[in-house]
């Protein structure tokens, strides 16, 4: 995990056993998926892997042998760490792993990995929606809702597959579990539009803007060249992905103070992501640009865990948090 994400590894030692297990579990596989979806192959290249991504999540014992022919593949476009998740020496204990879960919690991850993997399918084949496109050599969606489609493939489905393992551990009751349900894929999609901010010159590079070309079209896609847009145009970038981190506190806010792990994750996921988007809107003039460099420090993120820690059973301060960092990110533009 710490070589994939290190930020996620230092929340999933907040869930309770056996949920840390789970969502490790779970996380691992999903990138499994992100890996197969990022590898710079054909189309037909994807969908074989992605058809023997799906074989595993039903039947792990074919581990092994898919892992064996995975290792034998280069797959370019990943780095060291990412291609070790897909050889046999270093993936197939993920497997072995996720064998061993639970039925009824395997059956929910099951569920929602297929889910990604059709709904990557979907991003790669230019003939179905999210509608991809591509300007000036460059990969993005097309219209706003294929953007906000594209992040529900990607992270609204990893929160959906998170809350309902965590349904499932707590046994909250149907009420708490309605509400939860009702909002539980804005987190992800917020912190996937925050990463998508993070890293544009990364993913440019990659020939890939996750931004819609409706948008860029606006500002004579001066942002695909790292030429900057204006202020009014960035103000719009970031507050878009505001109202999805503000959508999140209050899914944050119906689990029950009781299930302090999943609270504290949630936490530790969410205000980091509040200051990424701080600290962009604080220097909103190099966004875009061949400066563009939106990372917060160490201290910084110290000092988010320790305010998760202190708001887990206080959502007063949680809602007067977001409310402040909201006018922070306003008063930046002014």
């Amino acid at each position: 995990m710490n070589k994939v994400s290190r930020s996620f590894a230092l929340v999933t030692p907040c869930f309770e056993e056996p949920l840390d297990a789970f969502m490790t579990t779970a996380y691992l596989i999903f990138r499994v998926a992100d890996n197969i979806e990022d590898c710079q192959q054909s189309f037909s290249w994807q969908q074989a892997r992605f058809d023997e991504f799906q074989q595993l999540l039903k039947e792990p014992a074919f581990a092994s042998n898919i892992l064996s022919s995975w290792s034998s593949e280069n797959w370019p476009g990943l780095d060291a760490d990412q291609k070790q998740l897909m050889n046999l020496e270093n993936g197939l204990m993920l497997w072995q792993i996720y064998a061993l879960i639970p039925n009824d919690a395997k059956a929910i991850i099951h569920c929602w990995a297929s889910a990604m993997v059709e709904g990557m399918k979907q991003v790669l084949d230019r003939q179905q929606a999210p509608v991809m496109l591509t300007r000036n050599g460059i990969s993005l969606p097309a219209q706003e809702n294929d953007y906000n489609r594209y992040c529900y493939f990607v992270a609204g489905i990893v929160g959906h597959m998170g809350t309902e393992l965590a349904i499932n551990h707590y046994q909250f009751n149907l009420d708490v579990a309605a509400c939860l349900l009702a909002g539980c894929e804005t987190c992800g999609e917020a912190l996937q539009k925050t990463n998508i901010i993070k890293d544009f010159p990364e993913d440019l590079a990659n020939g890939i803007c996750y931004l819609p070309d409706v948008w860029i079209q606006e500002v004579d896609d001066s942002p695909l060249f790292l030429k900057g847009a204006p202020k009014s145009w960035t103000q719009k970038v970031l507050t878009n992905v505001m109202v999805e981190l503000n959508k999140s506190v209050g899914y944050i806010m119906n689990i029950p103070y009781e299930a302090v792990g999943y609270r504290l994750a949630s936490l530790m996921c969410l205000l980091p992501a509040y200051q990424t988007l701080l600290f962009a809107a604080q220097q909103h003039d190099k966004l875009f640009t061949a400066d563009h460099s939106v990372k917060i420090s160490r201290s910084c993120f110290s000092q988010c865990i320790e305010d998760a820690k202190s708001m887990v059973r206080d959502n007063d301060a949680l809602l007067k948090y977001s409310q402040e960092l909201q006018k922070s990110v306003e008063y930046a533009f002014k």
